[in-house]
């Protein structure tokens, strides 16, 4: 069995507005882990990654991907217009805001594509250009100050989820078969809840999903792979969530990964919880 190293340290994270913890599990079933997450303060970036391609390809794909994307904002982001960082108060704390931040946003698809092109280049290499080669999911979010807004980016079906006032709702869209079969009205036949439309990685380009949201104190955002959510009730997720605060985001995370094992999960399991606090 092999452990794949998290790229962040095991510890609290303080990031703008927000404490945040991270915790990645092999599973009781592989015999390798390919997720993996990062948790850069500097930048205010966490991230989740769940690699495929198999003889250690899916933890190449994950750990790479992530290190490629929180490179580029590093070497990037100080170029970004930095006038409308922050909602004012009349704006809607439910809207979403996909022109909040666009320089932000922009950046976020500039790297996303990098990544993209710098692991499709790597299966190039490989002779595995068909669609077959590693790759990985990426979900995150960007939150460049305690009054900005936080910038969601995603691929595949790993997810972002925010609790508010004991409301859970999945801020992610699944990229996946099912998904699409769900959204056309399909009952009967439906594909497996894991076939991927798109991962970054194994074609020359993608289409991400990046959008802003406003960040409220109290709201309550996990990061987390399949292994979490495609085991575990929406239900007993919110309930688990719900019980999150500043001085037990370890032993959350912890009780979720356990959670996944109890419901029989055959999957890695990695998840991240951030505590909103006031800005």
């Amino acid at each position: 069995m092999t452990m794949q190293i998290p790229l962040s340290p095991h510890r609290v994270h303080r990031l703008p507005g927000m404490l945040v913890f991270g915790l990645t599990d092999v599973g009781p079933v592989r015999q390798s882990n390919e997720d993996n997450f990062l948790l850069d303060e500097t930048l205010g970036l966490a991230m989740v990654a769940d690699g495929m391609g198999g003889h250690a390809a899916g933890e190449v794909a994950s750990a790479g991907v992530l290190n490629e994307v929180q490179a580029y904002l590093a070497a990037h982001g100080g170029a970004i217009d930095t006038e409308r960082t922050q909602f004012g108060p009349g704006d809607d704390p439910d809207a979403t805001w996909s022109d909040s931040d666009p320089g932000a946003v922009n950046l976020l698809h500039a790297a996303l594509a990098h990544a993209n092109e710098r692991l499709y280049a790597h299966n190039h290499q490989r002779k595995r250009v068909d669609g077959n080669g590693m790759g990985t999911t990426l979900t995150g979010f960007w939150r460049r100050a305690a009054k900005a807004p936080l910038v969601l980016f995603h691929v595949g079906d790993s997810r972002l989820y925010r609790l508010r006032m004991g409301v859970l709702e999945q801020l992610t869209r699944d990229q996946t078969m099912y998904q699409q079969a769900l959204e056309a009205g399909l009952v009967d036949s439906l594909p497996a809840r894991n076939l991927l439309l798109q991962a970054v990685g194994p074609s020359p380009s993608i289409a991400p999903e990046v959008r802003a949201h406003l960040v409220l104190p109290g709201d309550v955002l996990m990061l987390c792979s399949d292994g979490l959510h495609g085991s575990v009730p929406h239900a007993e997720i919110a309930a688990a969530m719900g019980r999150s605060g500043v001085e037990n985001l370890e032993q959350v995370c912890a009780q979720l990964v356990e959670m996944a094992k109890q419901y029989a999960g055959r999957d890695n399991i990695t998840v991240l919880l951030a505590v909103c606090a006031a800005a």
